[in-house]
């Protein structure tokens, strides 16, 4: 937890604790015009109270740092804390959600589809493998490229004008091949087999050590029977694309252009969807991590709602992101002769492993979340193989709770280039519309 975060929940439960303490006392003073050695010991009493709890709180956070016990755990400590400090509870995971998105509790390899996956080939998984190991030495070479391009650019001031007109040419020529979306599956699930929960979880899921998945939510009937398809509207926006993150950036993204951001991949995931596919898409793009990254969830949430208060016609509400990664890990894979950045279904389940639900972040619309990530996901794995990561599963809400079509997607990491996110987003609108089309 930040440090600023730790100095708002103190400031907040103290204030509290001061209000009920001086309105214990002022009672106790109520009760000593009638009962003057009453008042008194309900005024000493009150005073140790106080007393007590301002120093009980003053503690709290330096308890929480020494690592003597947090929120999150199952030892008696832990409980304790919650028992005592309800309020700092809540803003614990208030302030959480706000932070954790990124960091994972999870070994990043269980995210992937192994080479035993029966949808991915071993000549995938090399070829995803080769990427990732060339990334650092890619980058180093464009370096170097860059620092040659410095130094030849006065020699290209001299070239005559035909020649730079031809040069041109010659570029557009070798331009970027157009996105052709896949007409058929490359891979099908035989969904006749028996598929268990421990069968469907090691499939489809990778899930966050703070976390559970509750077999209630895991079956064919809950998750790829239902019906995920939406009617159209003409009165007004089917989608809402925005971006709780909207500061997340890429490799080469230019400076001060959130065209180069997520924000810029959401814009480009929008127009695929309206041109292409038919659906009208509103793209919030309002600026919730500004100030600060750990209160945009915060900050959105009442904006969203907003939004979806003026706009009952929005039926799907996509927060588009960005994956972190360690550097020299890349998520990319050739997809139709285009690098491609990879991406990943994410979903908040509301429910600590050791606590259960989270009763301050209540979703109701969990099943249908984790019904749309997971026709998503095997909309990708059977027309994209490799594509998709595994869904992943962490213990807080993340505002899925507006709608039940709400979707949480990782679009690659900071590791990935400005194209390679670009060229993402038109398999990641064929796969969107695979679903909303009914055609699982």
């Amino acid at each position: 937890m930040s440090g600023k975060w730790k100095r708002k929940a103190l400031l907040t439960a103290g204030i509290i604790i001061l209000v009920l303490g001086l309105l214990i006392q002022g009672t106790a003073r109520k009760n000593g015009k009638e009962e003057s050695t009453g008042g008194r010991i309900m005024e000493g009493l009150a005073e140790a109270a106080m007393e007590r709890a301002l120093a009980d709180s003053c503690l709290l956070p330096f308890f929480l740092e020494q690592g003597q016990g947090t929120l999150e755990d199952d030892s008696p400590a832990g409980k304790a804390v919650e028992e005592m400090f309800p309020l700092y509870t809540y803003t614990f995971h208030e302030v959480q959600e706000g932070e954790d998105e990124d960091q994972k509790n999870i070994d990043e390899e269980n995210l992937d589809y192994g080479e035993g996956a029966l949808h991915i080939d071993s000549d995938l998984i090399a070829r995803m493998q080769q990427e990732n190991d060339g990334y650092q030495e890619n980058m180093d070479q464009a370096e170097i490229s860059e620092e040659n391009d410095q130094e030849n650019t006065d020699k290209e001031e001299d070239t005559d004008t035909g020649s730079q007109g031809e040069s041109q040419q010659d570029d557009g020529m070798d331009g970027e091949k157009a996105f052709e979306p896949a007409a058929f599956p490359a891979y099908s699930y035989d969904w006749s087999e028996k598929w268990d929960y421990e069968k469907l979880v090691s499939n489809f899921y990778a899930i966050d050590g703070t976390t559970g998945l509750d077999s209630s939510y895991v079956g064919l009937d809950q998750l790829l029977y239902q019906d995920m398809a939406i009617t159209r509207s003409l009165e007004g926006p089917d989608i809402l694309i925005y971006h709780t993150h909207s500061l997340e950036d890429f490799a080469d993204s230019v400076p001060g252009d959130p065209s180069t951001t997520i924000v810029g991949a959401g814009e480009r995931l929008t127009e695929i969807l309206q041109d292409t596919y038919g659906f009208s898409v509103m793209h919030d793009i309002g600026g919730y991590d500004v100030e600060a990254r750990d209160e945009a969830y915060n900050k959105s949430l009442p904006a969203i709602e907003q939004i979806l208060a003026e706009n009952p016609t929005i039926q799907v509400v996509i927060d588009l992101h960005r994956d972190e990664m360690k550097e020299g890990k890349k998520l990319v894979m050739e997809l139709d002769g285009r690098p491609t950045a990879r991406f990943m279904l994410f979903n908040g389940m509301s429910y600590l492993r050791n606590k259960g639900k989270i009763a301050y972040l209540e979703n109701p619309y969990l099943q249908e979340n984790l019904a749309f990530s997971f026709q998503m996901q095997v909309a990708a794995n059977e027309y994209y193989p490799g594509l998709a990561r595994k869904i992943y599963l962490k213990a807080y809400r993340y505002n899925l709770h507006l709608c039940p079509k709400s979707l949480l997607v990782e679009l690659g990491a900071q590791t990935n280039t400005v194209e390679e996110i670009m060229n993402a987003c038109d398999p990641l609108a064929h796969i969107i519309s695979i679903v909303l089309n009914g055609q699982m």
